[in-house]
């Protein structure tokens, strides 16, 4: 007769217990299961681009599986030739050179680096500056490292930028991070040559590395193109900018990013990186480095997609009373909530009574509440609709 094995009691460790809620996860989760009752939701929740990878990036990358050189392990940091081709994407379009070997780091996808930089530079009691509202897997990395966060509150009066001024000395004292993100998420603003001035003025008096996260950089409107962070002098000796293919190529399932910048960031990075994975498929490199070396033709009719999709819902936004401010880039629009509900009440509400999913703004941290991030990512007729819906709950006017 067998003995039984009862089954060990498994304990996470302690940093698996302070990890956030993983906040996207849920919201899917919530109108993935109204879509399986038969309800016809508009889901405009998530950052999930719903275009194509263009069909020549596909094209390269099915050729490229054939090639038996990538059935092997890939080089532990990437091949070269994919930073030669970030390198050679922001020289071209920011004028910003970059050294392939020393300044560029290849991630599986932006979020990666994201959550690793923390991993990399902080230490238990270590301060990190982060953005409020702003993207909720910064707080991943700080509480993996057992750091501090001090929310920087970014307002609307201030044109959702961070004052500086406002924080206090004995929190610079221990600030040893920062992350940024323009254009934003979730507010849809961008930042000019003089913030990045200011930030990298403020960064240095006080010692602190700056994470640029620019993800949406290649999404700007009314005719101005996001400027990153690495245009500015001095960048690169005091920050890394982040940059991903996943908004800009429609390659968000794909999940090919990079560091880039300050060389002993980059170099810790690729430290822990080597500890973590092998790099990724030597075939998507090579279909990435095609999309980044290519024509951009598909990256700016992408911009302008979003832009006409931005003017249709706020059109139909006006004729239901919702006033809002137009994000000036990313695919996100930041939206104030009728008198008498919280950005919860308002979001559930909106989701129970006309089967459109929006993201409650305290999901993005304090600062957030009173507002809701809606996603351009549905067609123009699917926009009308959804603000249609909204509009039949008489809330507004």
């Amino acid at each position: 007769m067998k003995r039984q094995i009862a089954r060990i009691r498994v304990e996470p460790a302690a940093r698996i217990q302070e990890l956030p809620t993983q906040f996207f996860a849920n919201l899917s989760a919530k109108a993935a299961a109204r879509v399986a009752e038969g309800y016809d939701v508009i889901n405009l929740g998530q950052g999930n681009p719903d275009q194509p990878t263009p069909q020549p990036i596909v094209d390269r990358l099915k050729a490229a599986a054939d090639n038996p050189l990538y059935h092997k392990y890939p080089p532990f940091s990437g091949y070269r030739f994919l930073k030669e081709a970030v390198a050679k994407r922001y020289e071209e379009d920011y004028g910003v050179k970059l050294d392939p070997d020393t300044e560029v780091a290849i991630l599986f996808g932006g979020k990666t680096g994201l959550v690793e930089i923390s991993q990399c530079l902080l230490n238990p009691g270590d301060v990190c500056l982060v953005p409020d509202p702003g993207y909720p897997d910064y707080w991943s990395g700080v509480a993996l490292a057992g750091a501090r966060m001090v929310f920087m509150p970014l307002a609307e009066s201030n044109g959702f930028l961070p004052d500086y001024g406002a924080l206090k000395p004995e929190d610079l004292n221990r600030a040893k991070l920062m992350f940024i993100n323009y254009p934003n998420n979730p507010t849809g603003a961008v930042a000019d040559a003089a913030f990045y001035a200011e930030t990298v003025e403020f960064a240095a008096r006080h010692g602190i590395v700056v994470a640029s996260d620019f993800a949406y950089g290649a999404i700007g409107f009314d005719g101005k193109r996001p400027v990153s962070f690495l245009e500015t002098p001095g960048a690169k000796e005091v920050g890394v900018e982040f940059y991903t293919l996943s908004k800009s190529y429609n390659m968000a399932g794909w999940r090919v990013g990079f560091a880039l910048g300050n060389a002993d960031v980059i170099r810790l990075i690729n430290l822990i990186q080597d500890h973590y994975y092998c790099s990724l498929f030597g075939a998507i490199q090579e279909a990435a480095a095609y999309a980044l070396t290519g024509p951009q033709d598909s990256v700016r009719e992408l911009s302008a997609m979003y832009e006409r999709r931005r003017d249709t819902l706020f059109r139909a936004l006006d004729r239901i009373g919702w006033k809002a401010s137009k994000p000036g880039g990313s695919f996100f629009c930041w939206l104030p909530v009728p008198a008498g509900h919280s950005s919860e009440s308002f979001a559930d509400l909106v989701f129970e009574q006309a089967d459109v999913v929006l993201a409650p703004g305290v999901g993005f941290g304090r600062s957030g509440e009173g507002y809701v991030r809606l996603g351009l990512l549905a067609d123009e007729a699917r926009l009308e609709e959804a603000a249609a819906r909204i509009g039949r709950l008489g809330l507004f006017g």
